[in-house]
Formats: C-alpha cells, sequence, structure tokens
C-alpha cells in the first residue's frame, strides 16, 4: 500500500508557501512514523483555514495540526485572563506587552468546531443527536519544534481545559500537546493518541469522502507547479518579435493565446525589459501573473519587470500621477457611462501624457515607458485605446494584441477595420492559432452546434480540435431547463453540489468549483444559497459598483473557496468543473461561457441551467441517460437524475 500524500512529496520544492524547518521536520515526522493508512494532507485549502497538516485514517479518523516553530525563551509568553477567557500574550524587546492573534491553541479548536460542523456535516449531525462518540474522531494537536513538551502544555493547557487544573486524560487525547522531543524520540502516541487505533465505529466512508473534498489539492494549485508547456508555433511567437514590433494574434477560445502573451512576458521580463499587461476585464489579469510565473526558467523572477493593470485602472493611475484628480472626479460626476469609459477616460488619459512629458522638460518624472505593451482580449478594446497605450511603449519597443472575435461581448471588435488596423501599426497577416487545447474534443460538436443555429452573423473562429491526439480527455454533460430565470439560482445551486457526487472516485476539491451567474441579483442568490450548505463563495456579486470592483480585483482562482462571478467577469479565465446560469438575450455570452471548459484526462463536468426557451430544443440535442453505455468508456455521462 501506498500513502496518499497531497501535494506529493516530490513536488514540496515548488509550492508557493514553502515549509519553514519546523513544518518540515514535522512532515518528516508524520512519514517516518505513521501507518500508511494514513493519509496526509500539507497546508490543505479547508475553505481558507488552511492548517499546516490534516492526517485522515478512513477507518479510524481525522486529526489536525498547527506547528510553530517559536523559541519560547527568545520572547516571554504568557497567559491571561479577561472576564476569565485565556488569552495568549507576549512581551516584545522593547519591552511592551501584546496579544497574541496568531495562538495556536485557539486555531486548533476552530479548526476542530469547522471539521465537525461544516466540512464532515455527518459528525455534526450525529453530535447533535447526542451520540458523544464522535467527539473522538478528530484530533486537534499542536506542536512546537523549538520548546520541550513540558513547557508547551505549561503555556497552553489553559486553553484546552476549563480550569488551570492539569488537563484531563481525555482532553489530552483530543487536544495533543507537543514539543521538539516528542519529535525527535519518534513518540507518535503521543504526538496522535489516534493511532493506537486500528478501526472506529463511528468513522465512515461518507465522512471520509465530505473531508476529501475540503482536503485534496485544487487542480488549479497543482497546475501553478507546473512548467508551460508550448507547441513550436507557440514558443515561436513567445520567443520571437516581428521586424516592426508590431504583432497581432487570434484564434479559437482555447488555442493558447493568452499562453503566448504570458510566455512573451515572462520571456522579455528575464531579460530585464520592463513589460505591461492590459487586459479589459478587472478579474484577468490574476490569471495571466499565474501563467507567466509557470514559465520555464528556473531561478528567474519573471515578475520582477513585470506590470498587470486592467485598461481602465492603468487610465486612472496616468491621470492621478498628471495631478488631473480634479478632472478625473469630474469625469464621473454623473455617474459611470459607456461614453465615459469609451471615449472621455481614454482622452482624459492623453491629455495627461500630454502634461506629464511637458512637465518632464522642467525636470519633473518622466512617463513610465515599457519596452513591451501587451494587450489581452484585444476584441474588448477600441481603437482609441490602443492608440492611448502606444504612447507609453518604448522606441523600438514591441505590441501585441491577442484576440478572439468570437468572444466581442461588447462589440468592439467589428469596429477595428482593416485599415484602422494599418494605421495602428499592423502590416501583413494575424497569426492564427487554429487548434484548440483547451475544450475537451466531445464538447467542440455542441459548440459549433451553438454557434451555427444561434450566432449566423458572428465572426466567430470555430474551435478545431487536436486531431493529432488521442481523445483521452472524458467530458460529463447536463442540460437543464428551467420555467423561469427566478429558478437559476437554486438549479445552479444544486448542480453545483452535485458534480462531486458524481466525479466519484476522483477527488473534487471545492475550490476547483465555478458558477457563473446572468447578473449580480442571481449570483448573489446562488451565494446564499451555496453558503447556507457550509460552502464559502469567492464571488464578486454586490448591487454596489464600487463593492463590485473591489470584489473582482480580488478574484483569483488559487483561492481556497468555491468561485462565483458573472459570465462577462470569467471572459479569459478556465475551469474544469463548472456550474453556468443562462438566462434570455445571452445568447454570445452562452457560448463563452461553454468554450471555458478545460479539458482533464480525469474528466471535465459541465452543466448548463437555462431559462431561455429558445435554447430549449438546443438543450435537448445534449447527452441523455439512455445514450451512455458504461461511464468509463464513455465521452459524455449525463448526471441529471443524481439526488440533492
Amino acid at each position: 500500500m501506498v500513502r496518499f500524500v497531497s501535494p506529493p512529496l516530490n513536488e514540496l520544492h515548488t509550492l508557493r508557501t514553502p515549509l519553514n524547518e519546523g513544518e518540515q521536520m514535522v512532515l518528516d515526522f508524520f512519514v517516518r512514523n505513521l501507518p500508511e493508512a494514513w493519509e496526509i494532507y500539507i497546508q490543505p485549502h479547508l475553505n481558507g483555514l488552511r492548517p499546516d497538516f490534516v492526517l485522515l485514517n478512513p477507518k479510524v479518523g481525522i486529526a489536525v495540526y498547527e506547528v510553530k516553530h517559536w523559541n519560547l525563551n527568545a520572547m516571554p509568553y504568557q497567559v491571561k485572563y479577561s472576564e476569565k477567557v485565556a488569552e495568549l500574550w507576549a512581551t516584545n524587546p522593547q519591552g511592551v506587552d501584546f496579544r497574541v492573534t496568531d495562538n495556536p491553541a485557539l486555531k486548533i479548536r476552530l479548526y476542530k468546531d469547522c471539521i465537525a460542523n461544516l466540512y464532515a456535516p455527518e459528525i455534526g449531525k450525529r453530535r447533535e443527536e447526542g451520540d458523544t462518540g464522535f467527539n473522538a474522531l478528530i484530533t486537534g494537536g499542536v506542536i512546537f519544534t523549538k520548546a520541550n513538551t513540558e513547557e508547551v502544555e505549561d503555556l497552553l493547557a489553559p486553553f484546552f481545559t476549563s480550569s488551570s487544573e492539569e488537563r484531563s486524560k481525555k482532553s489530552k487525547e483530543y487536544f495533543p500537546i507537543s514539543g521538539i522531543d516528542r519529535i525527535q524520540s519518534n513518540n507518535l502516541r503521543a504526538v496522535l493518541p489516534a493511532v493506537k487505533w486500528n478501526r472506529s465505529k463511528f468513522m465512515s466512508d461518507t465522512i471520509a469522502t465530505q473531508l476529501r473534498r475540503w482536503l485534496v489539492e485544487p487542480d488549479f494549485s497543482q497546475e501553478q507547479r507546473q512548467s508551460l508547456i508550448l507547441n513550436s508555433k507557440q514558443k515561436s511567437l513567445a520567443t520571437s518579435r516581428t521586424k516592426s514590433g508590431y504583432r497581432r494574434i487570434r484564434g479559437a477560445a482555447g488555442s493558447g493565446k493568452s499562453l503566448v502573451l504570458a510566455a512573451r512576458a515572462a520571456h522579455l521580463s528575464a531579460q530585464n525589459k520592463e513589460v505591461l499587461i492590459v487586459t479589459f476585464n478587472i478579474t484577468l489579469w490574476h490569471y495571466l501573473r499565474d501563467l507567466v510565473v509557470r514559465y520555464p526558467l528556473p531561478g528567474v523572477r519573471l515578475n520582477r519587470n513585470v506590470t498587470y493593470m486592467h485598461f481602465h485602472q492603468w487610465c486612472k493611475e496616468i491621470i492621478i500621477t498628471a495631478g488631473m484628480e480634479a478632472e478625473y472626479k469630474h469625469l464621473f460626476k454623473g455617474g459611470i457611462t459607456d461614453s465615459t469609459l469609451e471615449k472621455d477616460m481614454p482622452k482624459l488619459a492623453n491629455r495627461a501624457i500630454d502634461r506629464i512629458e511637458a512637465n518632464a522638460r522642467y525636470g519633473q518624472p518622466p512617463l513610465n515607458k515599457y519596452y513591451a505593451v501587451l494587450i489581452d482580449e484585444g476584441q474588448d478594446y477600441n481603437i482609441l485605446w490602443w492608440n492611448t497605450l502606444e504612447r507609453v511603449r518604448q522606441p523600438k519597443g514591441e505590441m501585441l494584441l491577442v484576440a478572439d472575435e468570437s468572444q466581442d461581448l461588447y462589440e468592439r471588435a467589428k469596429k477595428w477595420t482593416e485599415e484602422e488596423m494599418t494605421g495602428a501599426g499592423f502590416r501583413g497577416p494575424w497569426s492564427q492559432l487554429d487548434i484548440c487545447y483547451r475544450s475537451p474534443s466531445a464538447l467542440v460538436p455542441y459548440l459549433k452546434e451553438f454557434a451555427e443555429r444561434f450566432l449566423p452573423d458572428s465572426k466567430i473562429s470555430l474551435i478545431n480540435s487536436d486531431s493529432e491526439e488521442l481523445d483521452i480527455y472524458p467530458v460529463f454533460l447536463r442540460w437543464v431547463q428551467v420555467p423561469t430565470q427566478s429558478k437559476l439560482p437554486s438549479a445552479c445551486a444544486e448542480a453545483a453540489l452535485q458534480i462531486p457526487e458524481v466525479a466519484d472516485p476522483d477527488i473534487v476539491a471545492y475550490p476547483d468549483l465555478v458558477a457563473l451567474l446572468p447578473n449580480h441579483s442571481l449570483g448573489l442568490s446562488f451565494v446564499k444559497l451555496l453558503e447556507q450548505q457550509g460552502l464559502n463563495c469567492l464571488h464578486i456579486f454586490d448591487p454596489n459598483k464600487r463593492e463590485q470592483k473591489s470584489k473582482k480585483m480580488s478574484f483569483f482562482m488559487g483561492d481556497a473557496r468555491v468561485k462565483a462571478c458573472t459570465i462577462h467577469s470569467f471572459k479569459g479565465w478556465e475551469a474544469r468543473y463548472m456550474v453556468i446560469g443562462i438566462s434570455q438575450a445571452t445568447d454570445l455570452a452562452a457560448y463563452v461561457a461553454m468554450s471555458r471548459l478545460k479539458r482533464h484526462t480525469g474528466g471535465s463536468y459541465l452543466t448548463v441551467v437555462c431559462s431561455d426557451p429558445k435554447l430549449e430544443s438546443y438543450g435537448q440535442t445534449w447527452p441523455a441517460e439512455n445514450d451512455i453505455a458504461e461511464r468509463g468508456k464513455s465521452h459524455t455521462f449525463d448526471y441529471k437524475n443524481v439526488s440533492f
């Protein structure tokens, strides 16, 4: 039997938050001493809590640990009481007392409580029914790697007992406190008392499965540790420049346009050249930043010379830098309008650039210019925006535009005539990326049929799958037609909760679930329903525009929660487990959303919930249960009847 460790031990050196000396010491202790039936989860995404270690034995129970590499002699610690409640305090080198917010005892109690009541609801349910035996299923341990057990016990015992008296035997079993002496002597029974049991009548496969969905490393986090893989054409575009420095790339969704842009940025950054990456979508720059750091150049800080902005934030910073804050505020005196964003704001940015350049002649700071300006989702831009950005390109530098007309949700791409393209500096044909490396091949026919039936006048680059590769990417599809838009949130919530059930034996990490809703009102309803089921959501939904922007700036796939946003805000991203809500008059948005599904050898899962009656007949062409012979041998699987 081979022990399951997540992330794998041979990939720990790629963790974005490396283990410190104490954590590595404890991990080595567990690997060395634990029976192989115990699974080890390192810094798991426990709905945002992130304990240091969680151990799981599907026949015995769960253990969660907080590790501290604190030297108790370097800074005095003590326990004080506020209204009979214990608090951990310390004294800094200047002799000032302060309350310790990073209290490992309180954190471990929180972890244990959340596991019992939220992340393994079967445990909480049985406890509420009075079955106290379920308390023994979860061990909450604290380990200090620079202090002996006796010292740590003396300090933390008040947090695990109702009085200052010696802790009870049960308390020591449920909340073991350990020091370096127990680690060095390989005293596993003291660190994890539950190891003495081979089986618990209270543990079940249901509890183990519920927990694994919170503990297993998300698909996105695994990807972040892998180098970008480019085909020969993508690599050529990423490592070369045209004679003029101007290049335009287009292709279907998933053909690798953003991949090329990120690789070009990393390649130039490694040469100490300043790069500006500009997006229209506020949320997209997080995704591009994650791509850049995956470029295969070990030992190089690839983000060192790269600046990430969404276009209107860049305009704002240019305007404020020029000392024109009053003019900027005046722009939005009557509220945010399409005209303000389309024309007025970039025009003011141009005036700001004029002022900065004029003031530089009198000793003021010059305009910050970049060797390369790289623009993703170029179909969302107009020629005025391009011309404004071009002004911050260094002489003999580069301008790169990547675009997909099929993703033109704002109907701007059609205004880019060939004459305007020539005036913008482009010569010759587009560089074309024709093969889709994102969408599962079994989904491609459904996307093509959708485009042909509902988007006949759109300039869509229809997806072509990679015919040279074996089709090893199963896709599990479901179309749910609901009678009214008001039913979308509940149907989407039901679908999101079903995906982990039908994906078994694969373990779906909840942070990999993505839901796309048509608007903020429906999105907020969806989030509320999921949170009632104990699933925290990272989302962008808010009735207030300012709050929406703030949430978009914080939206990234590496977060440890379920993701939810609008279709527009997810444009440019991709996900393996998706639920899409479609209301009326969103034909192109529906196509864009479905094209975001990412292939995977373990399967991709997509549920579309639709309230538009015009699309119902199309939805009926999606797979039905009686079309599926065997799930493991089929490329499509419908899970319509899975209970909720």
